[in-house]
């Protein structure tokens, strides 16, 4: 009897421990607003460049085994068609650094009910991201993005040359804080242009050059 109480309880701490695992791996950070910004404005080396800051952020903050791309539009050149952020991003659900659930997936990414705000968009490091009524203000995001997280198609430029440019143009960004001014101030993605493309510009209008990170997989 007692022994089979003893291999009873051994397979119940084993069990409780695989699912600790099991749950700890699911809610595994895939998403983070990025703890710096390039330094030269929006010139992020593209999105290839993006795409690697991205990585590097998250490895260093101790993520392992995820592939990571930054939630940023791109407008068609050369031989490459236009690119949506949302289509570059995965499917979710994403968590962030701290184990909250964000979204469940893109649509809910991109609806009313998801779960970006000043307390969940977090850095990889599980950071707060200084907002609105802190000093400095930094909660432009850049995107270059819609409200529903495409390319905005009107004939201008709004990704600082498709995250290339530090100098003039412009770059659409969010307010992760979900206030502020502009068009759409409680967008976290598309809330107002920026006033330039390089780094004081991006400071002058409360940002940093910070963008969201996310992962695919």
């Amino acid at each position: 009897m007692k022994k089979t109480l003893l291999l009873t309880s051994a397979a119940l701490i084993t069990a409780a421990a695989t699912f600790s695992t099991i749950n700890s791996q699911e809610n595994e950070m895939s998403f983070f607003i990025t703890s710096v910004g390039s330094g030269d404005g929006a010139n992020l080396g593209g999105l290839a460049g993006a795409d690697a800051h991205c990585a590097n952020l998250a490895q260093s903050a101790g993520s392992r085994g995820k592939t990571w791309r930054a939630y940023l539009s791109a407008h068609a050149s050369g031989n490459s068609a236009a690119i949506d952020a949302r289509n570059r991003i995965g499917f979710g659900p994403w968590y962030n650094a701290n184990g909250v659930e964000v979204a469940s997936n893109v649509n809910n990414l991109h609806g009313p009910s998801n779960g970006l705000s000043k307390e969940n968009s977090v850095t990889e490091n599980g950071d707060t991201v200084k907002g609105r009524g802190d000093t400095p203000n930094q909660h432009d995001i850049l995107t270059g993005s819609t409200l529903d997280g495409r390319l905005i198609e009107d004939g201008s430029n709004h990704t600082c040359n498709n995250w290339t440019a530090n100098g003039q143009g412009t770059a659409q960004v969010g307010h992760f804080d979900r206030t502020g001014g502009g068009q759409n101030p409680t967008s976290w993605n598309s809330a107002h242009g920026s006033r330039g493309c390089s780094q004081e510009d991006l400071v002058g209008t409360g940002g940093n050059g910070y963008y969201y990170c996310f992962a695919i997989d």
